[in-house]
């Protein structure tokens, strides 16, 4: 169950989609607190869900082959194919998307006297583009940073870690510490982003939003490869203890 939970928690903290929008979140005006708030609303959907498991198993996993323990064990099957899935959906649509765009320039080619640079061109985009995002974010309120905390949990992986969860035994410490771990780490990059804000105000900003931007230009891939490496873990764990 341990290395489940942290493989999972690592997943939730590694997605770029939420880690993005948190950016903005602490970069707009009054952004330390509403930074704050978007993270105690996504701490709450983490213990919730596994409050909410820990009641239905009464603090005890299941016996071993039981119904319920098959039951679990099938919709963390089910979870880990659904990743694999989607996946393999977003891996396919960034290759026709790749596919579709041209092809590259060639090696050591100038640019037309008079146009941009493609790097260039792209930073200005970019930059534009989170100034635009953060200028919006400024006008939001500490409830909406929480309500997009709930919007933007990972879901999947969450469902993840609940399945996982069933398995928990709080008769012990270690179980505690395990479901302690998993809430942490998967809180672990936003907690650094928050307190990057808290203490470094002045930097942060523009430093945060150009992460933000490099992120906006490799989020699908990190996407893909989070997806595909835990589904197929999720789905390989799974058939080996139904058949086992």
């Amino acid at each position: 169950m341990v290395l489940d939970l942290l493989l999972i928690a690592l997943a939730i903290t590694l997605d770029p989609l939420p880690l993005m929008a948190f950016v903005l979140v602490v970069a707009s005006t009054g952004g330390a607190r509403k930074g704050l708030v978007f993270l105690l609303s996504w701490l709450a959907c983490l213990v919730l869900v596994i409050a909410i498991v820990l009641l239905l198993t009464g603090g005890q996993p299941p016996p071993p082959r039981s119904p319920p323990s098959a039951a679990a064990l099938g919709v963390k099957l089910a979870v880990g194919v659904a990743l694999v899935v989607y996946g393999e959906h977003r891996r396919r649509r960034l290759a026709a998307l790749r596919a579709s765009g041209g092809a590259a320039p060639e090696p050591g080619a100038e640019p037309a006297p008079g146009a941009p640079s493609p790097g260039a061109a792209a930073a200005g985009a970019d930059g534009a583009s989170s100034a635009s995002l953060t200028t919006e974010m400024d006008r939001t309120t500490g409830w909406a940073a929480a309500g997009l905390a709930v919007l933007l949990q990972p879901w999947g992986l969450v469902a993840a870690g609940a399945t996982t969860v069933v398995e928990a035994d709080t008769s012990h410490l270690a179980s505690w510490f395990a479901l302690f771990g998993f809430c942490v780490l998967a809180t672990a990059s936003l907690l650094a982003v928050e307190l990057y804000v808290v203490f470094s105000p002045t930097a942060a900003r523009a430093r945060l939003l150009a992460l933000r931007a490099w992120m906006e230009r490799h989020s699908e891939q990190a996407v893909v490869a989070l997806c595909l490496l835990l589904g197929f873990w999720l789905v390989g764990k799974s058939i080996y203890q139904l058949t086992g």
